[in-house]
């Protein structure tokens, strides 16, 4: 399971056996980064499998769970998505009312995030060859209109490397910042999975960014952007770190958590800050426009409880937290995802 778990395991497996199998691509973004989408002649591409266990759980399902998905990994490129695809794998007897939830879900949320289904597959397997219902959705999109504009503010400040939103072009200096409280997802869906209770509290955060990227873009200064989703924000980070070559200093009081999220992770013995998210975007930005982006997400509802929680640095090659009693502490890269079947 760790294999497909979004840590240092599946790193490695996709490093070995999947990815090294493939021809390179010559492009502004190409697979070998392994950021969350591809630039193809301008043309920015992602896809995504959902295999989320149980389909319903507190605040989405499996439908709006794919939608958000595959939407967020395309706008935290700096990409406006036009359009998606949605295969849907099918195991016979699946009841047809709940074909049709999904399906209305998946509906849903194309139309409130503003991009279409516009293409898609059906298969049907035998009983026991899928869990119920799995999901892959793909998307395209195109460089945002905002994007030159905000790679314009934060080249005022300092030389930037790559004119897209990647993982690698993170500097000594930059304000690390997330857009709200982390591990809402992973724990909901962990809940109410194994029956803890902590459901009735906790909802899950899938929600599409693309309208609260699109504001950050309009003020300027991000030089990357993240969802965390498998491996949680201490995947995100150590990621941009080692690509970035670059040490990242925290603050462990200025990260933003539900007091349910951290007891639910305590009882459990978890790290919130490896859980998944998926409604959260991780941005970095030069310090000098920190604040101003920072107003721009808590003008968005998706964005109120946002948070400046550190800096790039390069005085460190590791990611580090400052604790509330003023230890310091390395927050290590996930062997695997914790809570397995979120995503």
């Amino acid at each position: 399971m760790n294999h497909g778990a979004g840590g240092e395991i599946m790193q490695e497996f996709l490093s070995k056996h999947i990815i090294s199998h493939f021809p390179a691509t010559v492009s502004d973004v190409p697979l070998s980064p392994l950021d969350d989408s591809a630039v193809i002649d301008d043309i920015v591409f992602t896809t995504d499998g959902h295999t989320v266990k149980p389909l319903f759980f507190p605040g989405g399902d499996i439908g709006s769970l794919s939608v958000a998905g595959t939407v967020n990994d395309i706008s935290v490129m700096g990409a406006r998505p036009l359009a998606l695809s949605c295969a849907v794998i099918l195991e016979e007897g699946l009841e047809i009312d709940i074909v049709d939830r999904v399906m209305d879900s998946v509906g849903r949320t194309s139309a409130a995030c503003g991009v279409p289904v516009a293409t898609g597959d059906t298969k049907v397997v035998e009983s026991g060859a899928v869990d119920k219902m799995f999901i892959v959705t793909s998307a395209v999109g195109k460089r945002s209109g905002h994007l030159d504009h905000n790679m314009s503010v934060a080249s005022d400040y300092r030389k930037i490397g790559s004119q897209w939103l990647t993982d690698d072009n993170i500097g000594d200096g930059d304000a690390i910042i997330v857009s709200g409280t982390l591990g809402d997802h992973g724990v909901a869906l962990l809940s109410f999975r194994e029956g803890y209770g902590f459901e009735s509290i906790v909802q899950s955060d899938v929600a599409p960014l693309n309208g609260l990227i699109e504001d950050v873009l309009k003020t300027g200064g991000a030089v990357a952007m993240k969802d965390p989703t498998r491996g949680g924000i201490a995947n995100t980070l150590n990621e941009w770190s080692s690509k970035s070559k670059t040490g990242i200093d925290l603050e462990e009081e200025r990260i933003p958590l539900k007091d349910a999220v951290v007891n639910a992770c305590d009882l459990l013995g978890l790290d919130p800050l490896s859980i998944g998210n998926e409604g959260k975007v991780v941005i970095a930005c030069v310090s000098d426009m920190a604040d101003e982006i920072l107003k721009t997400l808590k003008r968005h509802a998706l964005g109120k409880d946002a948070s400046i929680i550190g800096h790039a640095t390069s005085r460190t090659g590791r990611v580090t937290i400052k604790t509330a009693v003023g230890g310091r502490r390395i927050l290590e890269p996930p062997i695997g995802d914790p809570v397995p079947r979120i995503c």
